[in-house]
């Protein structure tokens, strides 16, 4: 026999093509981003768009794309580009048009900057209304991701000081010379010259430059001035450019040299990045911040802020690690009234039974408010000294305690105790203390270990999906705007994969709970006919035996066979 195959023609053999849309599956996320694209509020987008001129695309189709593209793990502009072409769901979302990769990567470098934010927020209300997340309880973790700038393009802090301190001691030796007329070594030991800015010193330099007579040697120093002003220019621009930071790089100067977990190299190299703040609910991205500074701490506040931002309210419970535990984040809390289920520093050693079972840590000794003083292990009173104020970096004033034992010495504890001269002092944090005992009561309460078991399992998860399964670990824009767009775009196709599992999930339970329902259906019916057969049949056998009586057992016999049957 030969063989059959299915008709196969490369030209067109049809006048009406089919629509691309008989191509989609009904449950395929690209409709789902269809959809809720749709639904979104792209005014102060369209507001962005100069009038007149040539048309432009539309900016709906465009972010119908890059949506789609980050689902599917499709960052550069050149596959998406090829993918409008290749791919016939994104034929489907953009209508048959095809932007080149320069058009994609203006759209989304340019005209989104500003207004991801508002888009993301967006989409977490749209969740919010659908019942997915409810905004009141965040799960806040961090992780650094590596700029798209060059490694080894860098600017230290401590460098550029000690270089431009150098640089002001030139400068001031030289101006001396030049106004006085005398050589460097005939200057006092002790004579420190005057650091100057670059703005001063092109001032001199014109002053110097304007006199009629000058020697052979005034020139010269004149001239070098002039080379030294432009060295202390970019050394101003350096320290203008850092800021608070330590670091940043030549190529994305928003970007800080940090240490990262990816550690390629195994030897601790830092990297530019960014330290990426996240707040998931059932594994949903309900907010993200981009931060310049390496700690987490100090990203705290401001991060919450941001929440408060997009939807007018704050959760009420927020849970976090110990990275956040400090007195000014608990007393933010406090301030916001939100239930903090933030670990602190020692949290996990102070459970262990070396720490309760040692008397000579501060935790441990026995404090009497009413006479604000401690007892040490041997009895002695540590009566209060002093009260020191400290101000962190971000400016934030802590009040500390100072307590000092009368008299330590031939204490036979005193070599347990401590190791320092004279007598024990001891400096103590109250208002911190007090935040830690509200913190260790509500992380060791029965909604705290629910809170520390979802903990690792919440942004930890969503941070594994981005950097291990979408390979999303180094940003292809640059400074915070550009890296703000691109985690927000990689955020809304993370809650749009999950959501569409979900409503998957719900239509195949609801398809399961229609088929369950007639299966019970099915059942109930079976069980109605099977008592309706015995009724007829007991009627039937009551019927026959009459008959038999008045007509014979023939006529009997048949109708039990009919009943039977």
């Amino acid at each position: 026999m030969q063989p059959i195959f299915k008709p196969y023609n490369q030209g067109q053999i049809e006048l009406f093509p089919q629509r691309l849309d008989d191509f989609i599956g009904e449950n395929d996320p690209v409709r789902l981003v269809n959809q809720v694209v749709d639904e979104l509020d792209l005014t102060s987008l369209i507001r962005t768009y100069k009038g007149g001129g040539t048309s432009s695309f539309c900016p709906r189709m465009m972010i119908k794309v890059l949506f789609y593209a980050y689902m599917r793990n499709i960052y550069s502009c050149r596959k998406i580009e090829a993918a409008l072409s290749e791919n016939v769901h994104f034929l489907w979302l953009s209508g048959k048009q095809f932007p080149d990769f320069r058009t994609i990567n203006d759209f989304r470098s340019k005209r989104l900057k500003g207004h991801i934010h508002r888009l993301f927020s967006e989409v977490v209300k749209m969740l919010n209304e659908l019942g997915y997340v409810s905004l009141d309880v965040q799960y806040i973790d961090g992780t650094k991701i590596e700029s798209a700038a060059n490694r080894y393009t860098f600017v230290w802090r401590k460098s550029v000081e000690k270089n431009k301190l150098k640089l002001d001691a030139k400068i001031g030796n030289i101006i001396q010379q030049i106004e006085k007329g005398i050589q460097d070594d005939n200057r006092a030991a002790d004579e420190t010259p005057t650091p100057i800015n670059s703005k001063e010193l092109k001032e001199k330099i014109k002053s110097f430059n304007a006199k009629e007579k000058q020697s052979r040697e005034q020139k010269k120093q004149v001239k070098e001035l002039e080379k030294h002003q432009a060295k202390l220019e970019q050394y101003e621009q350096h320290l203008d450019t850092l800021g608070n930071r330590n670091s940043y790089s030549k190529t994305d100067s928003d970007a800080t040299f940090m240490r990262m977990k990816e550690d390629h190299m195994g030897n601790g190299q830092l990297k530019p990045a960014y330290n990426i703040q996240i707040s998931t609910e059932d594994q949903f991205v309900t907010n993200f911040g981009i931060f310049q500074n390496p700690g987490d701490t100090s990203t705290f506040t401001d991060y919450l802020d941001s929440f408060e931002e997009k939807f007018d309210r704050q959760s009420s419970e927020i849970v976090a690690d110990s990275g956040y535990g400090s007195e000014q984040n608990y007393d933010y809390m406090e301030s916001k009234g939100i239930d903090n289920y933030v670990k602190f520093s020692y949290f996990h050693k102070e459970q262990k039974k070396s720490f309760k079972n040692n008397p000579f840590l501060i935790d441990n000794l026995f404090y009497n408010p009413n006479g604000d003083f401690y007892v040490c292990p041997m009895g002695q009173k540590m009566e209060r000294i002093g009260t020191t104020h400290r101000v962190s970096d971000r400016g934030y004033h802590s009040e500390i305690a100072n307590y000092q034992a009368i008299r330590c010495e031939g204490c036979p504890l005193r070599g347990e105790c401590y190791k320092s001269k004279g007598n024990r002092t001891i400096d103590v944090n109250h208002n911190l203390l007090r935040h830690k005992r509200i913190a260790r009561e509500n992380l060791t309460s029965e909604r705290g270990l629910m809170h520390r078991s979802k903990r690792p399992i919440e942004p930890e998860a969503v941070f594994g999906q981005i950097k291990s399964n979408r390979k999303f670990n180094r940003f292809r824009l640059r400074g915070l705007a550009g890296v703000a767009v691109e985690f927000g775009l990689i955020s809304i196709a993370l809650n749009l994969s999950k959501m569409m599992k979900k409503v998957i999930n719900e239509r195949i339970m609801e398809q399961k709970a229609l088929v369950l329902r007639a299966e019970n259906i099915i059942c109930l019916v079976k069980t109605e006919i099977q008592n309706w057969k015995s009724i007829v049949i007991k009627y039937c056998f009551s019927f026959s035996a009459s008959c038999i009586i008045k007509k014979g057992t023939a006529f009997s016999d048949s109708l039990f066979f009919i009943a039977s049957n």
